[in-house]
């Protein structure tokens, strides 16, 4: 099918860049689950879209990486990655400054919002390090990091020998994280295979061209990654999972509730006036607000013993305050959840 003629907008990036972007309405929507209204010229997402680690999708995986840095300095952390810090110091501006306490006003340090959030990534961080430890201790030696943005569970978490960790994402991140990592001299803790794919391709035959092997157990992610696929794109991935994982598999999604479509319009309609004032912040017109279905539900009616974990009870359970509903940050608590399985 061909894509909508596209429109152009030029965007500001956290980082200050200014880049052009194309937009095209949806194609369509998922067959089953929740689905938003068409996409509009508002956002800045399109079908075969490109992006580094300073634009688009991938400033979030940095934004994700300074809310990391900033829990680590807290005198109680939920997860400490000493690598958060080096990314965002890599990185410079605004990152960096965050860190340094020359940021007040930056959007992770509001009482509304940027604390919750930092919660949120901690916890975030802390339930996926203990479902692979989980899945090391089963005797899983095959890890599949899904998107894996700057995620440096290969370098800081103790695997077991043998363990192969395929790291799939985008060039551009991949060859940023190489190149920040390698000059700070770190090394992974077991056998990387960083494969440079999106995942709107064939990212399973990349698997395999890498050494993957079907026929043994497997431990994937999916995290921080749902909301910016599509659903029809979220089911495929789900698909590829389960066609790939082995009996023994282990499985962990982040997964949310879509917006009340009403909500999501009025929000992306907000971001785009703010940038027009010159507002830098990006993430509403990134997202796809859908849902092919829920992870705990796909997962367990395919043969998995699927957990779902609701995120505030998560915050709970590691001494985390819970945003109010009338917060900023409430109504995105609410709708998440830690999903992890095991596939019979």
């Amino acid at each position: 099918m061909a894509c909508p003629a596209p429109w152009k907008l030029e965007c500001a990036t956290l980082t200050g860049r200014t880049i052009t972007v194309f937009i095209t309405t949806a194609r369509g929507s998922a067959r089953e689950g929740v689905t938003a209204p068409p996409r509009s010229v508002g956002q800045v997402r399109s079908e075969g879209d490109t992006w580094d680690i300073t634009t688009s999708a991938g400033s979030t995986a940095l934004f994700v990486a300074t809310a990391r840095a900033l829990e680590a300095q807290k005198p109680d952390p939920l997860a400490v990655d000493p690598y958060a810090e080096l990314f965002c110091r890599a990185v410079g501006g605004r990152s960096a400054d965050v860190l340094d306490g020359k940021e007040p006003d930056h959007p992770l340090k509001t009482a509304d919002f940027g604390q919750h959030f930092v919660n949120f990534q901690g916890a975030r961080t802390r339930y996926f390090d203990e479902y692979f430890r989980r899945a090391a201790d089963a005797g899983v030696r095959q890890v599949v990091l899904l998107a894996a943005g700057l995620d440096s569970r290969a370098y800081r978490l103790d695997w077991p020998a043998a363990t192969t960790i395929f790291e799939l994402d985008r060039p551009q991140v991949l060859d940023f994280k190489r190149e920040v990592l390698t000059g700070h001299g770190a090394k992974p803790r077991a056998e990387r295979r960083a494969i440079a794919v999106d995942l709107r391709e064939d990212w399973p035959q990349a698997l395999r061209d890498n050494g993957f092997d079907e026929a043994k157990p497997s431990a994937w992610i999916a995290e921080g990654l749902l909301i910016y696929l599509p659903g029809s794109a979220q089911e495929q991935l789900f698909i590829g999972v389960d066609s790939l994982a082995a009996p023994g598999s282990h499985v962990a999604v982040e997964d949310g509730v879509p917006m009340d479509p009403d909500d999501f319009s009025d929000a992306v309609e907000e971001e785009r006036a703010a940038a027009a004032e010159g507002d830098r912040r990006l993430f509403f017109r990134l997202v796809y607000n859908e849902q092919h279905a829920p992870a705990t539900e796909w997962f367990g009616k395919r043969g998995w013993t699927a957990v779902g974990t609701p995120l505030a009870d998560y915050l709970r359970e590691v001494g985390r305050p819970v945003p109010g509903p009338d917060s900023e940050a409430g109504e995105m608590i609410a709708r998440n959840t830690l999903m992890s399985g095991v596939k019979a």
